[in-house]
């Protein structure tokens, strides 16, 4: 799906214009947009300094020669105007999966900043009912077990410990992600709302309400999505 994500990746980096204040998100989709925005900046594009959703988007930024805002300062943005991110399931009113690249708080942070949100997805993304990816859910480490417990008792779902090479996956908050498997989700609204009711829970990878569009591809044309 490589000639997917790079079409959705390159479409989205042409909406940039000069000025414009952009949060850009993490992950195979987004790396190919940071590769094609860097070649616009390079070849003369001028915008501010843009907001990077994790350490592996900070790294390859700089490498595209993207200017960066410092996300953890005080001069930090409160407005963007166009954050481009992937995301692991669409559904047809553009509610959201993310968090395959844990990264899910970041991106949820600087996303909610932007006055427009776009996704940029391969068609395999492009779903019916959300669910059938597991919703990575950040919680912090103290008490992370007893956190699972909580989620699997009210949401009836078994949370696994995200691990990676044997080691338990710390995000780049110091944060646990628990990968939760619901086969589908009926009511995405009323499983994001319980889990933000659950202590130790810091975040969630339901992304409602916050997509503009969705630009996808199946290697071929890409084509638009609005909210149904």
């Amino acid at each position: 799906m490589s000639d997917a994500k790079r079409r959705v990746a390159e479409a989205a980096a042409e909406l940039v214009e000069p000025g414009m204040r952009l949060g850009i998100g993490t992950g195979s989709t987004a790396a190919f947009f940071i590769e094609a925005l860097g070649r616009r900046v390079t070849g003369g594009l001028e915008i501010p300094p843009a907001a990077a959703t994790s350490r592996a988007t900070e790294d390859a930024a700089r490498k595209a020669g993207i200017p960066l805002v410092d996300m953890m300062g005080p001069n930090a943005p409160r407005e963007l105007d166009l954050a481009v991110d992937g995301a692991d399931e669409v559904d047809p009113e553009l509610r959201l999966i993310k968090g395959g690249g844990a990264s899910l708080l970041r991106e949820k942070i600087v996303e909610a900043l932007a006055a427009r949100l776009v996704v940029i997805v391969d068609a395999s993304k492009v779903v019916d009912r959300l669910g059938a990816f597991p919703l990575p859910v950040e919680i912090v480490p103290f008490g992370w077990a007893s956190t699972a417990h909580l989620i699997r008792d009210r949401l009836g779902v078994e949370p696994k410990l995200r691990q990676v090479r044997g080691e338990t996956l710390k995000t780049d908050n110091g944060n646990f992600i628990v990968d939760c498997a619901f086969g589908s989700i009926a009511d995405p609204e009323a499983a994001a709302h319980t889990l933000s009711q659950i202590p130790g829970v810091v975040e969630h990878g339901l992304f409602l309400g916050m997509a503009s569009e969705a630009l996808v591809s199946d290697g071929h044309d890409v084509r638009r999505l609005a909210p149904a």
